[in-house]
């Protein structure tokens, strides 16, 4: 069972910068890809950004593109997300998770391709 733990979350202005992390623990970890999710109140689940695991590829929805940054400490077994320019609609619970077993070639930016999530942080961006 693999437990993924997101923090840093919070409350800032809009313009402001935020880093999320999500660690990920228990037995050995080695998913094909991490990405981070984002919900919104009253909405469905919004894809935010992937990395894969093992090679440097990313991807990005388009409305985050240029401000946020995903990263990974593979020794860590931690993933990032450097939230910068922020945003009011970036507002929302925003959760890591992680591909165990690969559906395809990815990159992965569809829930139903992650198979572990975290519990979630939120991030406010007042206006």
């Amino acid at each position: 069972q693999v437990q993924l733990v997101e923090s840093g979350g919070g409350l800032v202005q809009a313009g402001g910068s935020l880093r999320l992390s999500c660690a990920a623990s228990g037995r050995t970890f080695s998913p094909y890809a991490m990405g981070w999710f984002r919900q919104a109140p009253g909405k469905g689940p919004e894809f935010v950004a992937t990395i894969d695991w093992s090679v440097p590829r990313t991807l990005y929805t388009g409305s985050v593109k240029g401000r946020f940054t995903i990263s990974r400490d593979n020794a860590a077994n931690t993933v990032y997300l450097q939230m910068n320019s922020l945003r009011p609609e970036d507002t929302a619970v925003y959760y890591c998770a992680a591909v165990r077993t690969a559906s395809g070639p990815g990159p992965f930016s569809s829930t139903n391709e992650y198979d572990d999530w975290g519990q979630g942080t939120q991030v406010t961006v007042s206006s």
